[in-house]
Parts: structure tokens; sequence; C-alpha cells
């Protein structure tokens, strides 16, 4: 079995981040974003893959630093098994394969990480439906809204950056989330 003990966190988890009137500076999602990765970085590297990385399981805490928190559906690579056709993780920021059953890796954390970056940035979801499926089809097959549409204020290289991490096809995909940081 494996375990993970959690510390006690002073702050607030990222939803209220999310929404229009309450978004933060996009220098402060870039931060957020970075630190992210780093976390992420750290699991993946020890063969843990989240499967659940959304706005509430990430923590700024009074002090600036970010916190990923809840790794109750978490995967360790080397001592679990996945199997094809179960679905785990919140809808709204499943990756396409996640979406599909199929066996995810740290691409799919960073493809949910690219989702909660859209939604830092603009206070929407990029994949949005009435129900589960009408989610699950956009996630696998539709496109988004350029977040410019909402946020004109996203640079070019802020947009690189979340048009990559969403890509729906894993090979084009950041692989690491240090080579998305």
């Amino acid at each position: 079995l494996s375990y993970l003990a959690m510390e006690y966190l002073e702050g607030e988890s990222l939803e209220k981040y999310t929404r229009e009137g309450n978004l933060l500076s996009i220098k402060k999602c870039i931060d957020i974003l970075l630190q992210v990765c780093d976390a992420l970085e750290f699991a993946h590297s020890h063969g843990i893959v989240h499967r659940d990385i959304k706005p509430a399981n990430i923590m700024l805490l009074k002090s600036g630093i970010v916190k990923v928190t809840d790794f109750g559906i978490a995967r360790v690579s080397a001592s679990s098994k996945t199997h094809t056709g179960i679905i785990k993780g919140t809808p709204d920021y499943m990756s396409p394969e996640q979406a599909k059953g199929l066996k995810v890796g740290g691409p799919s954390d960073l493809f949910s990480l690219g989702v909660v970056f859209y939604q830092l940035l603009t206070g929407r979801l990029p994949f949005s439906g009435e129900n589960m499926a009408a989610i699950m089809f956009q996630i696998t097959a539709a496109d988004y809204e350029p977040p410019t549409t909402y946020n004109p204020g996203i640079d070019k290289a802020t947009l690189t950056i979340l048009n990559r991490s969403l890509e729906k096809s894993l090979d084009k995909r950041y692989q690491t989330a240090k080579q998305m940081g």
C-alpha cells in the first residue's frame, strides 16, 4: 500500500480565482503554473500521476507558495494497474485519454493543468457541456474558444504554452512538467 501524508495548509484553493471579476494577474497565473509544474515534476519523477488536477486541489498559501493537494485518486505507476475503461477524475479537467478511459501518465496531468491555466486566465472552462457525455465530446473532439476572446491581454508566449498544454494529441502535448515549466 502507498500512503501520502499531507501537512496542514493555511491558505485557499484557486477556485475563487477562476471566476470573472476575481481573476489574478497574468504574471501571478504564470507563477502559479510554474509552481504546480515543479510539484508535478516531483510527483511524476516518483511514479505518481495525480489524475485530478483542478483549482480545488491547488492551494495558494498566504506566503504565495502553491501546493498541490488531494492525491486521493493518484496512481502509483510502479505498484498499481490501470484498467482500461475506468474513468477517474473531475470531468471538466480530464485529459482526452482520461475521458476515453485509457491509461494515463504525466502528460494527462499537464492537460488538466492547462485547463486550470485557461480558467485562471479567462474565468471560463475551455470545454463545457450540459452533461458528462457532452463534456467528454468537447474534450476529445472540439476546439476551445481562443482565450483572448475573454482576456485580450494574454501575450503570445503565454498563449503558446496554454495551447500546447491543451493539445488533444498526446504526442503534441508537453511530455514532462519540467518541459512545460
